[in-house]
């Protein structure tokens, strides 16, 4: 039996290496796409042009964060083909007045000083453990640098003008993962709550002692939920 094909769509200033432990761990249950996330600066249109890069036919797809953002439009714009669902770390509301004026502030700073915006996100997305974790902070970074201020920029603008997700989320009838970190400060475990709860048949999953970045931060459990929603998918 042919492995399903699996779209894995980074978060906000992440690439490859956010899921490099899940393409090493689900080589063998799916053929993994990682999703390029630097070009679109809206949701549509990030969406649209991901879409127009896979291969025809049936595929699941898991996004983090902004990923979650624009795996939702995806089930919006290709619902038919999408077979599983996996939202990771994310939010299914429309951005509040104040987060929109935090994140014009920070693509002001990154004109300036995109090290400084990268230094100010790191305790943000890891949890106060994983701060201390010299690896898996180099990783963060080294995404940042990697990914640029120009993306980062498209890609604030994108998460500022996203739409609010929650009126199509009862409509959603693949099976779907919703995975969270315990200690994600960013998105916390309530918002995934609220989308378990409205999105028929989910399954709620909490990743103890991890932050926002659970791929990174606990990729065992990660790996392993995938692999199972993985399994339920069917042929």
């Amino acid at each position: 039996m042919s492995k399903p094909n699996l779209l894995l769509v980074p978060g906000l200033l992440c690439d490859k290496r956010l899921w490099q432990a899940q393409l090493d761990g689900l080589l063998h249950a799916a053929e993994c796409i990682v999703a390029d996330v630097s070009t679109a600066d809206t949701v549509e249109a990030m969406a649209r042009g991901i879409l127009g890069k896979l291969p025809a036919g049936p595929f699941a797809v898991a996004g983090l964060s902004m990923g979650g953002y624009v795996a939702l439009e995806i089930v919006r714009q290709a619902g038919a083909r999408v077979k599983g669902l996996a939202l990771l770390d994310t939010n299914a509301r429309p951005d509040s007045e104040q987060a929109t004026a935090d994140r014009r502030r920070m693509m002001a700073l990154a004109e300036t000083d995109f090290e400084r915006v990268v230094s100010a996100l790191v305790p943000k997305l890891l949890s106060a453990t994983h701060q201390r974790d010299a690896a898996i902070v180099s990783t963060v970074r080294a995404m940042a640098r990697a990914t640029g201020k120009e993306a980062y920029r498209r890609q604030q603008q994108l998460i500022i003008g996203r739409p609010d997700s929650r009126p199509h989320l009862a409509a959603i009838r693949c099976p779907t993962l919703v995975l969270c970190g315990a200690e994600d400060a960013l998105t916390p475990p309530a918002l995934h709550e609220e989308m378990a709860n409205a999105i028929p048949g989910s399954r709620l999953v909490m990743a103890p002692g991890s932050g926002h970045l659970t791929p990174i931060e606990a990729p065992s459990l990660v790996t392993h939920n995938l692999r199972h929603w993985i399994s339920g998918l069917g042929g």
